[in-house]
């Protein structure tokens, strides 16, 4: 059996291998058709990956949530209250082009196969930026996907609505096309039992109010989290090769806010990409994102290869 990491510290690491040899008998599975739908761009997740990654954490997922419930209704209990239990919430953290979309889809299509087949939602963040008008008259539009881009009170809400049990919550649209908030759209989230939040910084720490105190955030009312990780060089290399093949495909299309880069010389547009990276992507991943990394439950650390080489979890 493959060695583990010392026990010292808050997590225990564990190579792939051993990792896989955790993995039970469960016939959860996906064909390829089906995971041919939720990779993105680049990302050579395959039923290999499955088999030797996915399965064991959505056993330790299942861990979770059945201890979550238990704790749940001895505390209803305790307090003599009659509620309903609320939906699991998992957040999922990373750097853009780390492949955290990937992670967040084909967890949310395995955990409706589990026994019950119990129904899962999954939201991204980037609803909840502010449109592109809003950005403009603050100033930040060349930040957006930064911590203030945000409307971090709304996503607030929607994730305390959700977690307090409403059985209605809606949340706001983005569209990768047009590079902006859809107006008059809406994703209506309806009683889950398990949800599922992706986003870059879902995983910040509460802000200092002026007033020296703390207010909640929105890992705060997370149940399990997962911070997909990879060096940046390897994850630059990913954003490059994505946004090249973007280029080739989405941003052909006419309705695409992108559509001017498909006229640059492909060493314009790998220029471009840099410049993308190195002013926004990179800072944003050093100064916010890479600094919650120890802050989730469980962390899947790729290799250059974009494949997982291990997983840290949490074990204080």
């Amino acid at each position: 059996m493959a060695q583990r990491s010392p026990v010292s510290g808050p997590y225990v690491t564990l190579q792939r291998r051993t990792w896989a040899e955790l993995s039970d008998a469960t016939e959860i599975d996906l064909d390829e058709a089906t995971l041919a739908t939720l990779r993105g761009i680049g990302d050579p997740t395959s039923g290999l990956d499955i088999e030797e990654v996915y399965r064991p954490l959505c056993q330790l997922l299942h861990l979770y949530m059945v201890n979550t419930g238990r704790l749940y209704a001895q505390n209803n209990e305790f307090l003599h209250l009659d509620v309903r239990r609320t939906p699991f919430v998992i957040g999922v953290a990373g750097s853009v082009a780390v492949g955290k979309s990937t992670v967040s889809r084909v967890l949310q299509e395995l955990l409706r196969r589990a026994p019950g087949e119990p129904k899962v939602d999954l939201i991204t963040t980037d609803g909840f930026l502010y449109p592109n008008a809003e950005l403009e008259r603050r100033g930040l539009l060349e930040r957006k996907g930064f911590p203030e881009s945000y409307n971090r009170r709304a996503l607030l809400k929607f994730v305390m609505d959700v977690k307090s049990g409403e059985p209605r919550v809606a949340a706001p649209v983005y569209s990768h096309m047009v590079y902006d908030i859809v107006e008059d759209d809406q994703i209506i989230v309806e009683s889950p039992d398990i949800l599922i939040i992706e986003g870059l910084n879902v995983l910040q720490p509460a802000r200092v109010e002026a007033d020296g105190t703390h207010g909640l955030t929105v890992s705060d009312f997370f149940d399990f989290s997962v911070f997909v990780d990879a060096d940046e060089t390897h994850i630059k290399e990913w954003f490059l090769n994505r946004f090249m093949e973007l280029r080739r495909t989405a941003f052909t299309d006419e309705r695409s806010y992108f559509k001017p880069y498909t006229e640059l010389s492909d060493d314009e547009a790998l220029e471009m990409g840099s410049t993308v990276w190195e002013t926004i992507n990179g800072p944003n991943l050093r100064q916010n994102v890479a600094p919650t990394r120890e802050r989730a439950t469980a962390i899947l650390v790729k290799g250059s290869d974009h494949m997982v080489d291990s997983i840290r979890i949490r074990k204080v």
